[in-house]
């Protein structure tokens, strides 16, 4: 879908979209749309329940006096309460109602709105993200489609007084809804197109975009005592790879400290010798999200010439029960030198992920580390699909993650680390198991090994198990599949407070 800026006019085709306010107040181009039409959309707000509440709309097919199909009537609720959030929303929700009248065009109608904190391009950027995000689609393995499932909508345009203006607002934008479109794309497809190899390849490929890229293999990871990961993968045919992406972005004289980003990239995960059930199983082709979500922020970052330095690591395996896998009461070595008894071979993410952040802080010395992980379902019992699990040991980088989240409407929630629940990792033969105590805070578990392998590094952990893959489908800008969860988060957290 191609989207673009104009000064305002009447569309002659199409559907096209206004904004009402709560008290049923329609904007300037809506009220010249009224009056083209004989008065009809004032009868649709009289007669009917929408009264323009934020997250609502109604829809006015082929309205007499006009030459579009429809006029979409969107809620923008309160002038003063008007956000980027709901703008988003607001974008992807025209969007799946264009295709769904099988619209071929549509416009947004982007008016002045007297009382609100933002201007027509900031609104008008929002809303493109909103509907570039929206209009994702995974269906290249479809090769028959019913004409009701196909897109039809190839053209959206945003009128507002200065196109310019908000179409130089939206080009950092365009480039945020490109990472997260890599991330969608890499988590959909099937494990035996994407696994460490393949994954590998297309981080090679960021180099067009200015991204320089370091690949370690198994021998490289064993020189380095990375023992860790390697015991992961050492049941597949997949051979096991580190991949490290520098993106060098800060001005000259600003502090050259990276931020770094570090992702879980189990490319299919059965459980090891500690098999999974089959039922669901196929959906672990998603358990390399954490990874998926590091590679589409630095695509992010690289294409808007973020103005910061940033590391992104990902450990990239497969976790096989073959006849060489590692067993249940196996202890490894990890790069920390840290010894680790396997209790669950299904507890493998932490593994990856321990020498995978003491690689990045040993090398890097980094202002911060965020790894991400579908790491533990018992996050998804915690707090459903809604928002993430956050486990951190500072609070500063705690307190700009929550609020980056609420920006970008990929939230998370703060759960606790503590000596106690340390304890419950502590092995009788070995420095740590890889588990806790049975079902008992099975995330917070998880947590407080991995942060046993970043030392005083601030740091922060992502269980990002229930928002990797969107069963639901309330959300107009992230589809039903993969949703990129972590791209927009982490790149307004970088935009937010790290930015020279």
């Amino acid at each position: 879908m191609k989207i673009s800026f104009s000064e305002i006019s009447t569309p002659s085709e199409g559907v096209v979209a206004v904004g009402v306010m709560e008290d049923r107040t329609l904007g300037a181009t809506g009220r010249a749309l009224d009056e083209q039409s004989g008065g009809m959309l004032s009868r649709a707000l009289a007669a009917g329940r929408f009264s323009g509440k934020k997250g609502t709309s109604s829809t006015v097919v082929a309205p007499h006096g006009l030459d579009v199909d429809a006029v979409i009537l969107v809620g923008l609720g309160q002038p003063g309460k008007i956000d980027g959030r709901q703008l988003r929303v607001l974008g992807g929700s025209v969007v799946g109602k264009a295709n769904a009248a099988a619209a071929r065009t549509a416009a947004v109608v982007v008016d002045a709105v007297d009382g609100a904190d933002m201007a027509p391009p900031a609104m008008a950027a929002e809303i493109a993200l909103g509907a570039r995000l929206g209009s994702y689609r995974f269906d290249k393995y479809h090769t028959k489609k019913k004409d009701e499932d196909k897109k039809t909508l190839g053209q959206l345009t945003v009128m507002l007084d200065d196109p310019a203006a908000a179409a130089e607002a939206f080009a950092p934008n365009d480039s945020l809804a490109s990472g997260v479109f890599v991330t969608r794309d890499l988590v959909s497809e099937p494990s035996n197109v994407k696994y460490p190899k393949t994954i590998s390849q297309d981080i090679e490929a960021l180099v067009e975009d200015g991204i320089e890229v370091e690949l370690f293999d198994r021998d490289r990871m064993a020189s380095l005592g990375m023992g860790s990961l390697l015991g992961v993968a050492q049941g597949s045919e997949h051979e096991p790879y580190l991949g490290i992406m520098r993106w060098n972005g800060a001005p000259d004289g600003a502090d050259a400290q990276p931020v770094a980003f570090i992702g879980k990239g189990v490319t299919f995960d059965t459980g090891g010798i500690s098999i999974k059930p089959s039922q669901g199983m196929e959906e672990m082709k998603y358990d390399m999200a954490g990874a998926g979500a590091v590679i589409g922020l630095m695509k992010c970052l690289a294409g808007r010439k973020a103005r910061v330095n940033a590391i992104g690591v990902v450990g990239l395996v497969e976790n096989m029960p073959d006849g060489k896998a590692q067993r249940p009461g196996d202890v490894v070595t990890s790069m920390s030198g840290q010894t680790i008894e396997v209790i669950n071979t299904d507890a493998e993410g932490r593994l990856v992920l321990a020498d995978a952040l003491w690689y990045t802080q040993e090398t890097f010395k980094p202002r911060f580390m965020i790894n991400l992980a579908t790491l533990t379902g018992a996050i998804i019992v915690s707090l459903g699909t809604y928002q993430a699990g956050l486990f951190s040991n500072d609070d500063e980088l705690s307190e700009r993650l929550i609020a980056a989240g609420k920006e970008s409407g990929e939230e998370v929630w703060r759960l606790p680390l503590g000596d106690r629940y340390d304890k419950d990792i502590n092995s009788a033969i070995a420095d740590m198991k890889n588990v806790g105590k049975g079902r008992e805070a099975g995330s917070v578990a998880a947590a407080q090994f991995l942060q046993r392998f970043v030392n005083d590094v601030p740091w922060a952990h992502l269980d990002i198990a229930g928002m990797a893959w969107m069963k639901r489908g309330d959300d107009a800008t992230v589809p039903k599949g993969a949703s990129g969860y972590g791209v927009r988060l982490l790149d307004q957290l970088v935009r937010s407070h790290y930015e020279a």
